[in-house]
């Protein structure tokens, strides 16, 4: 009796469909694929065009090195590529493509021209391919270089073609995955041409800096500061976001490995890491991170789109790229013992290593002797001095801050304090400011065990809602640890005897209210560490100086210094600016002085 076999090998045509759903999925994957073939064919120029979003033609034209006819022919077969040669080149993969796979899925569900030429080739080749089947190979006069026309897309597999969006959808795919390699490769000059209107012209041989003004506008980059860190087998650079300037998601947060537009899970996890304290809540950077590392220690070869990778050694990648965003967004003398490159750090914001005090006569200027252990000097009836004597750059040695000098011109609104800086001038925040100085040495005490407790004359008797209450019990020891002298008094009520010494004039009342409000968001991200820093950051909002305090100038002296010797002085622990910085030039350009 004859068996009936029911297994058979797909006919070519098929198979390469089924491949092109892994591979091709709309206009902007293909695009993607033609880009990356022309970087890696070596090109310094690429020109891009689409027509209907993509669907009725993606072109790509560059000058690199082109091929031969044999070559070209080949090009269009499955698992044909120039980029390895053995089993063994997989784990040490330093090209975009690498598949062999790209060209002959866009062709088998297209209407596909390839033009090409090389240095070794008297004439070029023109290659005609329609749903996969190639009909059509001719000389073809063309300079160096290949030219790939995709029109149709999906013409022959109707399925797929009614899942594509609308012609501005798929325009904006397109022009996202335009800039994302454009900003991978500063270095190339790059057009896109959208149903015959360019929408970018960009120069080649440009530096990061110029490539993000080209595409995101002048004004962008003044709120960028570099990324320059290396440790171990790990490199990162690029620039990050001031935590002022941030984005309701991660639409502009640009990562490349080795070159390539991908991601993993603990990248995104270590950029939060980095900003961790500085942002508000469901707040994103933006961020231009190029991460190097050895072609070995990652695979690529993980997603069909090359989309995602995988380290071999992941902690070190996360913990370098955590280090790199805290070394750039803090003013740390340490930070090159650390990493290399912080040497090279000059953001356009105000952000110096030193604090020079300068004689300025008949202005308010910060006095580097002020005492730091209190949060404020008596008030007194000045309202303008001079400092007694010049503070030495010896003295300021130790003093992390955000300007060179700094002299207070006064406050406005009530509020805002106006301070001049060697190249421009900064609004301060005194609620926000001080805040951020709360917080660093209530946090700095509460890590090192040391946090003192400041008995009451009278203790507190505090009564909370079941559920803060509930909370409160099941945390006491933390509470304890925080400098609180608290006690369990019966059903809903606690008995407050002893306050941390930063907070001993807030009430206890609202501190405890405020603190297990807390502890329901804090709990569940997790973490002892975690609810301790949500607290002391509830707690020091609760305590810091308020809009409506009237500061006299010795207190807002005592306030400058303060935030200048913090780790972090440009935000609040909640995330909110505590100054806002603009330039003499930018005043210039507005009086139209440049």
């Amino acid at each position: 009796m004859t068996q009936k076999r029911h297994i058979a090998v797909l006919p070519v045509n098929v198979a390469n469909k089924i491949a092109a759903g892994e591979v091709v999925d709309r206009p902007a994957s293909i695009l993607k694929e033609l880009l990356e073939n022309s970087l890696d064919a070596g090109s310094s120029q690429i020109d891009v065009e689409i027509v209907s979003g993509g669907r009725k033609l993606v072109s790509v034209s560059d000058n690199g090195y082109g091929m031969i006819r044999d070559d070209a022919i080949l090009s269009t077969e499955r698992q044909a590529t120039s980029k390895i040669k053995d089993v063994d080149d997989i784990e040490k993969i330093a090209t975009l493509g690498f598949r062999g796979e790209a060209l002959a899925a866009i062709a088998s569900v297209s209407r596909f021209r390839l033009i090409t030429n090389s240095d070794d080739a008297d004439v070029g080749t023109e290659v005609r391919i329609t749903g996969g089947k190639m009909y059509d190979v001719a000389d073809f006069g063309c300079p160096t270089g290949t030219t790939v026309e995709v029109r149709d897309i999906f013409f022959n597999v109707p399925a797929r073609r009614k899942f594509l969006r609308t012609y501005q959808t798929e325009q904006t795919h397109v022009r996202t995955t335009f800039i994302v390699q454009a900003l991978a490769h500063p270095e190339v000059g790059m057009s896109l041409k959208v149903d015959g209107r360019e929408l970018y012209c960009l120069a080649g041989k440009s530096t990061l800096e110029e490539r993000i003004r080209e595409l995101f506008g002048h004004d962008y980059n003044k709120n960028l500061l570099p990324v320059s860190f290396s440790e171990g087998d790990v490199k990162v650079t690029g620039l990050t976001s001031l935590p002022a300037f941030s984005r309701s998601d991660r639409a502009e947060q640009y990562v490349f490995i080795n070159g390539r537009a991908a991601s993993a899970a603990l990248i995104s996890f270590a950029i939060r890491e980095g900003y961790h304290r500085l942002l508000p809540e469901r707040r994103q950077p933006c961020v231009f991170l190029f991460i190097e590392l050895p072609p070995e220690l990652v695979d690529v070869n993980v997603h069909p789109t090359k989309k995602e990778v995988r380290f071999r050694k992941p902690n070190d990648v996360r913990d370098t790229i955590i280090s790199a965003l805290k070394s750039a967004l803090t003013i740390d003398e340490g930070a090159g013992d650390r990493g290399q490159g912080t040497e090279e750090r000059q953001p356009e914001p105000v952000i110096h290593r030193q604090l020079i005090i300068q004689d300025l006569p008949e202005m308010p200027v910060i006095s580097a002797t002020a005492d730091a252990n209190s949060v404020f000097d008596q008030p007194t009836d000045q309202d303008h001095w001079a400092p007694d004597r010049d503070v030495s750059e010896s003295q300021s040695d130790t003093a992390k801050s955000p300007w060179r000098f700094c002299r207070i011109v006064g406050q406005m609104g009530g509020l805002y304090v106006v301070l001049e800086t060697e190249d421009g001038y900064v609004m301060m925040d005194p609620h926000a400011a001080h805040e951020r100085i709360l917080f660093e040495k209530f946090m700095t005490d509460v890590l090192n065990s040391a946090v003192q407790s400041q008995n009451l004359l009278m203790p507190e008797t505090v009564k909370l809602t079941p559920k803060d209450a509930q909370r409160v019990r099941k945390n006491l020891t933390l509470f304890t640890g925080m400098g609180f002298g608290i006690s369990d008094f019966g059903g809903d009520t606690f008995v407050i005897d002893a306050l941390p010494s930063f907070f001993a004039t807030a009430s206890a009342e609202t501190l405890l209210n405020e603190i297990a409000h807390s502890l329901d968001t804090a709990g569940k991200r997790g973490g002892t560490e975690r609810w301790r820093e949500e607290s002391v950051a509830q707690a020091a909002c609760k305590t810091a100086v308020k809009a409506r305090d009237k500061l006299n100038m010795k207190e807002i002296e005592k306030l400058v210094l303060d935030l200048s010797q913090c780790e972090m002085p440009y935000t609040c622990p909640h995330g909110r600016p505590t100054m806002i910085y603009t330039s003499f030039k930018e005043l210039n350009r507005k009086f139209a002085r440049e």
